[in-house]
């Protein structure tokens, strides 16, 4: 009999080349899926908190990204709201509002003063809510209260 015999050598050879060269990769993943709010993150949360240079004396940074589900493209110019209590006031504090927007990258940086533990937890509040993208609230908590910086990532998901 003439024509191509399968073995199990040359079909698990066949279906790694398969995978390597990446024809099966959109079958596999449907890109990178959206943030979900976390629990808590909406607390003492103001609507439409000011766009500001600083949030305070400073000393903090709360930075970040922000990407677009299934592609992972950065969004850049969007707004995203920050608060805490910090060593200048409660999370509920007007003085302990600001927001920001993200560069052409889709990063956001903030100065704040020092998060300090709230609860038990140092922690910080951030949310997306402009519209465009599904509202996402944020809050993520500090290894520890001597931390000089801490860093939240959004993937929004279209509205």
């Amino acid at each position: 009999m003439t024509g191509s015999s399968f073995t199990r050598r040359s079909l698990i050879a066949g279906g790694g080349a398969v995978i390597v060269t990446g024809l099966l990769l959109p079958a596999r993943a449907a890109g990178l899926a959206p943030t979900p709010s976390m629990r808590g993150g909406s607390n003492n949360y103001r609507p439409g908190a000011p766009i500001v240079e600083r949030i305070g004396g400073g000393g903090f940074w709360m930075t970040g990204t922000v990407r677009r589900a299934g592609d992972g493209a950065p969004l850049p110019g969007q707004r995203i709201q920050i608060w805490a209590h910090t060593t200048e006031g409660h999370e509920r504090d007007p003085q302990s509002h600001g927001a920001t927007l993200t560069d052409a990258n889709g990063e956001f940086r903030l100065e704040m003063p020092q998060i300090v533990p709230a609860f038990g937890q140092p922690h910080g509040h951030l949310a997306y809510d402009s519209g465009e993208f599904e509202t996402v609230f944020l809050r993520p908590i500090m290894a520890s209260s001597k931390d000089k910086t801490l860093a939240a990532h959004f993937v929004l998901q279209p509205v």
